[in-house]
């Protein structure tokens, strides 16, 4: 895999409120046989280390550290500041962070493809992030310098601004260059009809928290995503 010859650390943000699956985890969502945050873990294997950014889901595989946001619901920039500081404490640092969130249930061939870019970059800026055939952004998916992140995150708390913070004013200051990824890799779950159409169901996420019977093997870093 190209992105084995990338160094970084990865965010998976798995926190959100889904109100729009009336209250509904996403992390806990089948599609084909796994969880979306298996899938989640899965397309972030290559990292050294992983956070998950979330309500507790239980055992996580080794390499992988949970940590919340704080308060709870504050929104992606305060969950990315919350994840930045969880892999620090742990041993993180890399010079690129994968900021993923975790209703992508086809964000691995995205993942593999923005990695092949920045390995390719002559000069990479402040990273790369995914934009869909149709010229959308998707900014919870993409590779960020960490020390950016860092500070972005860290002039946003100066002006009380990383509470309820959003994903765009926390990249506002970055150079971040677009990437066209293959097509449905940024397809997301926010509501059921999206669900539906990516043949997700509620599986286990509609009773009770806790990961689907067939686990991804997320470990396997020499496979190429499918």
């Amino acid at each position: 895999m190209e992105s084995d010859r990338l160094a970084f650390d990865a965010l998976i943000l798995a926190g959100g409120r889904s109100s729009r699956l009336g209250g509904v985890p996403k992390q806990g969502l089948v599609f084909e046989g796994a969880t979306l945050l298996q899938h989640s873990l899965a397309a972030c294997s290559p990292a050294s280390l992983i956070a998950v950014v979330g309500p507790d889901s239980g055992p996580l595989p080794a390499g992988v550290v949970a940590c919340r946001e704080q308060p709870e619901f504050a929104g992606p920039a305060a969950a990315v500041a919350a994840g930045l500081e969880a892999l620090g404490r742990a041993g993180g640092g890399r010079e690129f962070t994968l900021v993923l969130a975790c209703d992508m249930p086809r964000a691995s061939g995205a993942v593999e493809t923005l990695a092949q870019c920045l390995v390719s970059l002559a000069d990479a800026g402040d990273g790369v992030m995914a934009c869909s055939e149709d010229g959308t952004a998707q900014m919870l998916l993409g590779f960020y310098r960490t020390a950016g992140l860092k500070r972005s995150a860290q002039a946003l708390a100066a002006r009380d601004g990383l509470i309820n913070g959003s994903m765009r004013s926390l990249l506002a200051s970055l150079d971040v260059q677009l990437v066209t990824v293959p097509a449905g890799t940024t397809d997301d779950v926010d509501t059921w009809d999206d669900a539906a159409a990516l043949g997700v169901d509620a599986g286990a996420a509609g009773r009770a928290p806790g990961p689907a019977r067939q686990q991804l093997n997320w470990e396997a870093k020499s496979e190429k995503p499918g």
